[in-house]
């Protein structure tokens, strides 16, 4: 016997009135934050420019509300739609769909919650294949650039993350580096297509060759292009060096549609050569007294909306779209380094084709007409243009200068000039003033660290209260709309890495906390 509902609900008119009220709240709240359409935040997110993109993606994402990923068994869609994300992303980047059972040049994939679940599964596979539990060994190689996923993987996994240095001037790894860090532990190389610091692509076919010659095939390479997956193989022109699916010694490759596949947050893919490696990360038990648990991804329940805003996106541009939209990418990017170089006291860091712009202060001028990055990206917001400071990075070949990182999407293209008016009076405003300085809440501490009478043990002792007080000085200094992130960049840099990352973690808490 079916039951209608009443005609009338009484919970209906309280829903209304109290969601009208959290609506507007969000309303208001989202006014207050940076735009993620236009093209004024160049890092972040990232925007076609193409309004029917966003209502396609709306729109699919509504069809599916409500569908839980967890059992594609029951929701069928979920089998459908995950599985054509991974057919056309696999075509993309250059994947065999095999030839059947026992091809292990077979590429499988699984869609995730983002670029660093993709990354961390990837790791788990790698230390699956070699044999490897938890505690017991298994590194990972990567360049000092990679993305910081695959630290965070290291440390959840149980695994040792030995990062390879770069040339302090290009911020690139050679292979010959890269392949000297291998050893018996090591389970997994990685290279960045692109790197998101500094936008060089790493030589991942020559890593690839120098793997197949000397090392243990249970070693896997994986190719991060979270970021330039969906972007370089459209790029025009090409990017000149083979990175993807097409090198046969590549076990995995991890790419983001919520990057250049311009889907909303969070979409990632993860394709993986082989059946073993592809299910070597997955979940799966019957040893409790529910129902069989299969997981292919971290998460157990999960909305269908991400994944089907994705594919309808996809399957909306196809690749002439795609194309078109790398496209608009290539010229942008270029017409903005081409006016940034000309910025008298900044330097353009020398990069592969791609999206990603670095730009350091330029060393070859005098103190007096030199622009320090973080100034000059703080300015910039003020200004209406929001640019991504990073901090120096220190190793023992050279240090990686202070700077700033800007990521290129097609709707760039119909700002340049406005970019470039705000880059240009930006630099003008700050050309010639000293380094920024920590905020006064580290003075003692830093000065304490300098001279020796506090070690970074001491710090990293610390109970969390003491810490979250630290801290919350910072926030009272920053927090006025002029002071910009500059300052807390300055302290970061002065401390012990691992001293710095408590410290940031606990500002970013304070901040959520309120």
């Amino acid at each position: 016997m079916t039951v209608e509902p009443p005609d009338t609900d009484p919970l209906d008119a309280l829903i209304a009135r109290r969601g009208e009220a959290a609506l507007e709240t969000l309303a208001a709240l989202r006014a207050s934050d940076p735009p993620t359409t236009g093209g004024r935040v160049l890092s972040y997110v990232y925007d076609s420019g193409i309004v029917g993109v966003d209502r396609v993606a709306v729109r699919a994402a509504g069809l599916a509300h409500g569908v839980n990923g967890l059992d594609p068994t029951v929701f069928g869609s979920v089998a459908w739609i995950h599985g054509g994300i991974v057919a056309r992303v696999r075509t993309i980047l250059g994947g065999d769909p095999g030839d059947g059972p026992g091809d292990d040049d077979e590429v499988h994939g699984v869609v995730t919650s983002g670029g660093t679940e993709s990354c961390i599964l990837a790791c788990l596979a790698a230390r699956e294949v070699a044999g490897r539990v938890p505690g017991s060994g298994g590194t990972i190689v990567a360049p000092v650039t990679v993305h910081a996923a695959f630290r965070k993987a290291a440390h959840v996994l149980g695994m040792r993350f030995v990062g390879v240095e770069v040339d302090p001037a290009s911020g690139r790894v050679s292979a010959a580096d890269l392949l000297g860090a291998v050893d018996r532990d090591t389970c997994l190389v990685v290279c960045s297509a692109s790197s998101y610091p500094t936008g060089v692509i790493d030589p991942v076919e020559q890593v690839a060759a120098g793997l197949n010659a000397y090392h243990d095939p249970r070693i896997g390479l994986h190719v991060d292009a979270c970021l330039g997956g969906l972007v370089l193989p459209f790029w025009p022109g090409g990017v000149g060096s083979t990175w993807d699916l097409r090198i046969k010694r590549v076990t995995s490759i991890s790419a983001d549609l919520h990057k250049y596949g311009f889907a909303p947050k969070g979409t990632s893919v993860l394709l993986s050569r082989g059946r073993a490696r592809h299910r070597a990360s997955w979940f799966s038990t019957v040893d409790w007294p529910g129902y069989p648990v299969v997981n292919p991804t971290l998460s157990g329940s999960k909305p269908l909306e991400p994944a089907a805003a994705a594919w309808a996106v996809l399957e909306a541009l196809g690749d002439d779209g795609q194309a078109e939209l790398a496209a608009r990418t290539a010229r942008a990017t270029a017409r903005l380094v081409e006016g940034l170089s000309g910025i008298e006291g900044l330097r353009v860091i020398d990069s592969d084709p791609g999206p990603l712009i670095a730009v350091v202060a330029d060393g070859s001028v005098e103190d007096a007409r030199r622009v320090h990055p973080h100034l000059w990206a703080d300015e910039c917001g003020r200004r209406g243009i929001a640019v991504q400071a990073q901090p120096a990075y220190r190793q023992e070949r050279g240090e990686l200068p202070s700077s700033s990182h800007l990521t290129i999407t097609p709707v760039t293209e119909r700002l340049t000039d406005e970019i470039l008016t705000v880059a240009r009076a930006s630099a003008d405003a700050v050309r010639g003033l000293p380094d920024p300085s920590p905020p006064a809440a580290f003075a003692d501490v830093l000065a304490a660290l300098e001279a020796g009478a506090l070690s970074p043990g001491d710090l990293l002792a610390l109970p969390e209260d003491d810490v979250h007080a630290m801290v919350s000085g910072v926030l009272g200094e920053t927090g006025g709309d002029d002071d910009g992130m500059a300052p807390l960049l300055a302290a970061i840099e002065r401390l012990p890495a691992e001293v710095g990352a408590r410290l940031v973690r606990a500002y970013l808490a304070a901040v959520m906390e309120g």
